[in-house]
């Protein structure tokens, strides 16, 4: 009986076999190289004219101008939707509903309306003036001094951001356990301080994993200024294709930047996702 129970230990695991498995990777390869070859061997993508300007100054400058923006848009959404969220989770009814209306009216609104209406912002108020209400007025400027394509851009781009963040964040202060909030009143801490010392420090667990893919949908979405004027990567190459009337090409750069970003951040939030996942297993 020993013998034989170890002759069955001895022996080696047989693996599976998989061969639809060995298929479908041998279709796919043979259809990646098809494409590879088709793009590659296709003359009409004029591949010397775009290496002649993937790395041209004015192309690397709108790359400069949409890194930029997807900064600054995120910062002004994140901050934006931290307030929103503690406002919607607030007892207080006044401050709930103007979170709750906050939130729909931005993520129902297409951005690129919103960004039109911002650029146009003068057609409404030519003048925007600071002063004392129905008294005297302290100081004014021209709507469309203050308003440029690059203002336009971050208000639209970070008010929609803001509210999508705002349900991310809410969420996450969800997430942590109420027992939480009863121990810091026991203890006699604040409302406000509860949540800044316990509740959010909990959720940002939960917070920043989907925060990295806004982070990615933002650089994809700063494509849209492009409309309206602002000289970012998409409307550097759209304003050389204008001159040298090569399309393809130059529609070929913006995408390979674009997807050279997105890349890069997929990474940084492929390890962001695997600390915090790492922090919660411990």
């Amino acid at each position: 009986m020993d013998t034989a129970r170890q002759a069955l230990t001895d022996e080696k695991p047989i693996p599976l076999r998989h061969p639809w498995r060995w298929a479908a990777a041998t279709l796919i390869a043979l259809l990646l190289v098809v494409l590879i070859r088709s793009v590659v061997g296709n003359s009409r993508f004029e591949w010397p004219v775009f290496a002649e300007y993937v790395f041209s100054e004015a192309v690397i400058g709108g790359v400069g101008r949409t890194i930029m923006l997807t900064v600054a848009a995120m910062i002004v959404g994140i901050l934006l939707g931290v307030l929103i969220a503690v406002t919607r989770v607030s007892p207080n009814p006044l401050l709930s509903g103007f979170g709750w209306s906050y939130i729909n009216f931005f993520r129902a609104v297409p951005v690129l309306v919103q960004l039109i209406f911002w650029y146009n912002l003068a057609a409404l108020y030519p003048t925007l003036s600071l002063g004392v209400p129905f008294g005297p007025e302290l100081y004014s400027i021209s709507a469309n001094a203050l308003v440029t394509p690059m203002t336009a851009a971050l208000l639209g781009l970070g008010l929609n951001e803001g509210a999508n963040m705002a349900e991310i964040v809410r969420g996450g202060l969800l997430s942590v356990d109420k027992g939480q909030n009863d121990a810091a009143k026991a203890l006699g801490m604040t409302r406000a301080r509860t949540m800044y010392r316990i509740v959010l420090p909990q959720a940002l667990r939960v917070i920043v994993p989907p925060t990295g893919n806004q982070v990615i949908m933002m650089l994809k979405m700063t494509s849209l200024v492009s409309l309206i004027s602002m000289s970012d990567l998409l409307y550097t190459t759209q304003i050389i294709s204008a001159r040298t009337f090569q399309t393809i090409p130059l529609l070929m750069v913006a995408a390979a930047w674009y997807l050279a970003l997105t890349c890069i951040l997929s990474v940084g939030q492929h390890f962001l996702e695997r600390h915090f996942g790492r922090s919660h297993a411990a």
